[in-house]
């Protein structure tokens, strides 16, 4: 009985339309800003080394270099303030968690690109 009147509840702020996007893959996140009175869109990009939960409750880390020191963001797929996420490109990886990416330095942070065949 709860759990229904829960989901109701949170269905109302689930986006339609969640971009297709996975663990190893490069991406732009358009996060909204508010300084002030005023509201921006400034792009966070990098890998998604993470993603949990489900739902509204549903989330991604998104880590990238800056200055040669790491860092990391993490992003609720529902969220208002993100307006947008495109998929740069998809890297090939066998885990579901890259945290061992935290570790490496230059061009070993680099994941393989995976390449999808065509159809003839």
């Amino acid at each position: 009985m709860t759990a229904k009147i829960m989901e109701k509840v949170t269905n109302k702020h689930l986006k339609a339309q969640v971009p297709d996007f996975a663990i190893g893959d490069t991406v732009d996140v358009h996060v909204k800003i508010v300084e002030g009175d005023k509201e921006r869109v400034q792009i966070f990009n990098g890998t998604v080394i993470a993603r949990k939960g489900s739902g509204i409750n549903a989330s991604f880390t998104v880590r990238r270099i800056v200055n040669n020191e790491g860092v990391e963001r993490i992003f609720p797929i529902h969220s208002p303030n993100v307006v947008d996420i495109q998929v740069k490109r998809s890297g090939y990886t066998r885990r579901s968690k890259l945290y061992f990416l935290r570790d490496r330095i230059g061009k070993a942070v680099r994941l393989r690109e995976k390449w999808i065949g065509t159809k003839n």
